[in-house]
Formats: C-alpha cells, structure tokens, sequence
C-alpha cells in the first residue's frame, strides 16, 4: 500500500532471496552449513527444503539468520544511500518479517508494525499455501506481535477489513508527508 502512495519501499525478504542466489557469498555459506541437500536439481538453494529444516530447528535458524541478516542489512544501507543521493525526501520503509528479530530498528528512524492476531495470521499463511503445522513453524519462529508493538512507533492494525488498512495507511502516509514537508 506504501508503494501504491509512492513511497519507496526495500522488500527485505525478496533481498535475502537474492542474496542467497547461486554465486555469491552467502549462498556457498549456507551450502557449506546446510548441506547440498537444500539445493534443488538447478543448484539454487530450495526454499522450502531450508524452511522445512530450519524452522524446526531454532539453532538452525539462528545459523541462518547470521549468515543472511548481516548482509541484508549492508544492502539496505546501501539502498537507504542511494535514495538520500537521488534527492528522495519522503521517508522510506523496510518491509520485513522478522525485522526487529534481526535487530535493524536500532537503525531505524521509527517503525511502523502492520500486525493481526494469531489466527489471522496463520489462516493468511495458510492462504498463500503453507500447510498449518508449517505454518505455526514460522509463526513460533517470529517475535509475538504484541512484543513487536512494543518497539513500534506507528501501528497498523490489519485485523480488520482491506478498507480499513488503507484507511490507517493513508493516514500514516500524509503524517509522514507532512513532517517531510516541515522539514525541507
């Protein structure tokens, strides 16, 4: 919804998927801590055999996160440069989902959190195509929401209807407009 506004938004998952791209450094890490069994028959890392194996198994994870976390968050620096030397003004945004789990608040000059409750939330995996043990998996694997909101500076609550999130939104987005505008 904050792309839809023109905001410019960093898709922090889709990075650690590209970074983690046959050829560069993290992918032969996690080959080298995982094993050749988390590649598919093209050689790319599988997603879902790596889900499978590290989200049930929370030293697993953490293996991962340290291999994929530092990286991404050098390309968000990286990015978060490249906007300010364009001359973007409006604030931009890290869409991630385990973002304060890797620490990279600290970083941030505030933190909006678009959360639902725990049902919602595994019916919406379940929807994209996870079963639900699996999901449960990834869910036990992430910072409760209501400990998550506790880091937040904005709230977006999406437990209501499509409306009513860009309702929040857009309300969100001519807040921030406004403090960009005091402060050119």
């Amino acid at each position: 919804m904050l792309r839809e506004l023109g905001f410019h938004v960093l898709d922090a998952d889709g990075l650690g998927h590209t970074l983690m791209e046959p050829g560069t450094r993290a992918y032969g890490e996690i080959v080298r801590e995982f094993g050749t069994g988390v590649t598919g028959v093209d050689g790319r890392i599988n997603r879902k055999k790596l889900g499978g194996m590290v989200f049930t198994d929370r030293g697993k994870l953490e293996r991962l996160n340290g291999i994929v976390h530092p990286r991404v968050e050098e390309e968000i620096v990286r990015q978060f440069g490249e906007w300010e030397k364009s001359g973007v003004r409006d604030a931009v945004f890290v869409e991630a989902a385990l973002l304060v789990e890797a620490g990279y608040q600290k970083n941030l000059d505030g933190l909006v959190v678009a959360w639902c409750g725990p049902e919602q939330q595994l019916e919406r995996l379940m929807a994209r195509g996870l079963g639900e043990e699996e999901a449960r998996r990834r869910i036990a694997a992430q910072m409760p929401a209501e400990e998550k909101l506790k880091y937040a500076t904005e709230k977006i609550d999406c437990s209501g209807s499509m409306e009513e999130t860009r309702r929040q939104v857009g309300e969100l987005a001519a807040k921030l407009r406004r403090v960009a505008a005091r402060n050119v």
